[in-house]
């Protein structure tokens, strides 16, 4: 794994985006924001789950009107999602959020850019700019303020990577271009507290875009793949374009986009860093596949502990196998762990046999098991 990139920290309420800071993990509500009741509680959800930063679209004002409750409501920094309207970002601030996802090239009058800017710099609040491919300017019409339709934009015709012959202009090319124009209308006012994210449904492309531009900008980088799909393949989506750009040290914060509950992108964002070491949460649960020489059910075996380790906080890695001869061996790297044979278990911890019991008993004697290592860690936490 390559080393991170170093970037310009920014802070988005508490939490420090860039720089040293672990890589956070982020989601966007799916709730009406104008329905407090209803965006408060699914934030305190994903809060449960380790969300550590919130996004709300704000549509309209009395949207924008809603946020300052919401925030009081809430323990995680609040980022209002403003497109076009700049007395929606106004408001925003007004009303307490601790950044805005807004791209200052959509409001188009240098004036309303102006007093974005300085509100939110009288505030320290940080303006993510999302460059998105379904929301590029028109080819050719980048900084431009009319004669271009975004019906007709030409964005389509462009070749993504891959598919790049040498010289041709691709969608990298635009986006990063977007990018850039976008970042140079908040430098040009002396404003740099920066977040950026460049997102495509195609992984490849999402891929070079954050990676050129990563080399061209200090500015910390929000990492996604958008419009990601369902639970499965856009976990799978994700876990492959955020993995790739996290492993080449390219990333400060991460959302994984879903088609489905919220807390799943929450649950799939850690589980990615956690696969690259990069941050330690809760429980991991290590399970062979199971075959042949399985003597038990080792797949709702599996199933079992994984529902009883789920509310784990203390970093913990057990295993479920279904060899006790090839099982400790294989799983080694795990705390604690159990190889399932017939009518019996052996219970090891760090690959080295702990005991034996009776398969009847084996969940309760892993459960014991896991209960100390929990222990053991809590106790070295704090000291």
């Amino acid at each position: 794994m390559r080393q991170r990139r170093v970037t310009k920290p920014v802070y988005v309420g508490n939490v420090k985006v860039g720089g040293d800071a672990p890589i956070t993990v982020q989601s966007m509500t799916k709730t009406d924001t104008r329905d407090i009741e209803a965006t408060v509680k699914q934030i305190h959800a994903l809060e449960a789950e380790g969300c550590e930063i919130i996004r709300c679209a704000v549509p309209d004002m009395q949207a924008a009107q809603a946020l300052g409750d919401i925030r009081r409501r809430i323990r995680i920094p609040l980022i209002a999602d403003i497109h076009f309207h700049y007395k929606l970002a106004l408001e925003a601030i007004s009303q307490g959020v601790d950044c805005l996802r807004l791209n200052p090239g959509n409001l188009r009058n240098p004036e309303q850019v102006r007093q974005v800017v300085s509100a939110a710099k009288d505030r320290g609040i940080p303006i993510r700019i999302g460059v998105n491919f379904g929301s590029l300017p028109p080819v050719g019409g980048i900084g431009k303020t009319g004669g271009f339709s975004r019906v007709y934009d030409m964005v389509n015709q462009l070749p993504k990577e891959g598919s790049v012959t040498d010289g041709e202009y691709s969608i990298v090319d635009h986006m990063v271009a977007t990018a850039l124009w976008e970042i140079t209308i908040l430098e040009d006012m002396d404003f740099d507290l920066i977040k950026i994210s460049l997102k495509a449904f195609d992984v490849p492309t999402t891929i070079e875009a954050y990676r050129r531009l990563a080399s061209m900008v200090p500015y910390p980088l929000h990492l996604g793949i958008t419009e990601a799909g369902t639970l499965m393949s856009g976990s799978i989506r994700s876990s492959v374009g955020l993995g790739y750009l996290l492993y080449e040290g390219i990333g400060d914060t991460i959302r994984v986009s879903l088609n489905g509950d919220s807390r799943d992108e929450v649950k799939t964002g850690f589980d990615i860093l956690k696969a690259l070491n990069l941050r330690e949460k809760g429980a991991t649960l290590i399970a062979c596949p199971s075959c042949g020489r399985a003597d038990v059910d080792v797949i709702q075996l599996a199933k079992d502990v994984e529902e009883l380790i789920k509310g784990l906080e203390v970093p913990v890695k057990v295993a479920v196998m279904g060899c006790e001869v090839n099982g400790p061996g294989e799983a080694k790297d795990a705390d604690v762990g159990i190889a399932a044979g017939a009518g019996r278990a052996v219970i090891f911890r760090k690959g080295q046999k702990a005991g034996v019991v009776e398969a009847s008993q084996m969940i309760a004697a892993l459960m014991e098991e896991v209960d100390q290592v929990v222990k053991d860690k809590g106790v070295v936490a704090a000291s």
